[in-house]
């Protein structure tokens, strides 16, 4: 089963293509891609890649984090599936006192 990974500290010269051939070296890569402004179409400076198996992803996370593409430290980690995700109280800036002062 394939495995998402996000990949921040992308340089804004960097293309999906550079991308997909960097994370190449450590497997199969199924799809790049770098996320942009919507307005302007510039990189936003971050993007997602998905190698086909798990141990794909982990043997990228390991070779590629914190190692340079295009003059840029990448940042690497596994994306974790949305429901592993912890749900907000509702509360946001509430004290755990238990009383609104």
């Amino acid at each position: 089963m394939s495995q998402k990974l996000y990949v921040g500290g992308i340089a804004f010269t960097t293309t999906s293509e550079g991308l997909r051939q960097h994370f190449a070296q450590s497997g199969t890569v199924v799809s790049a891609s770098i996320v942009t402004d919507q307005f302007s179409g510039q990189s936003r400076g971050f993007g997602f890649v998905e190698m086909s198996s798990a141990d794909e992803a982990q043997q990228a996370v390991s070779q590629l984090n914190e190692r340079p593409l295009d003059g840029r430290s990448l940042k690497v980690e596994v994306v974790k599936p949305k429901g592993d995700k912890p749900r907000s109280s509702g509360f946001a800036g509430r004290s755990g006192s238990g009383s609104w002062r």
